[in-house]
């Protein structure tokens, strides 16, 4: 009985050992943090924070300068990787 439980303890040290190897040290830290969370502050109805960005041509837009013109302001984040 001790011996199976030993090798079943091997397996699955074997198995994580691999899965470690595979995506690295630093990626699993970061897996096990991926997930911490806080509940935010704004709520349905609240006016979006004022932020400012980079458009692609380099202008500088800020948010609140777009709101209301008749027009939505669409923000698209993406990855081009």
């Amino acid at each position: 009985m001790l011996q199976m439980g030993l090798g079943a303890a091997a397996v699955l040290l074997a198995v994580g050992g691999y899965f470690l190897y595979r995506i690295g040290p630093s990626n699993l830290w970061g897996m096990l943090l991926y997930d911490q969370r806080e509940e935010g502050k704004l709520r349905v109805g609240d006016l979006a924070p004022d932020v400012e960005l980079v458009a692609l041509d380099g202008d500088r837009v800020q948010l609140h300068g777009r709101i209301g013109l008749g027009k939505p302001a669409v923000l698209i984040f993406g990855s081009y990787t």
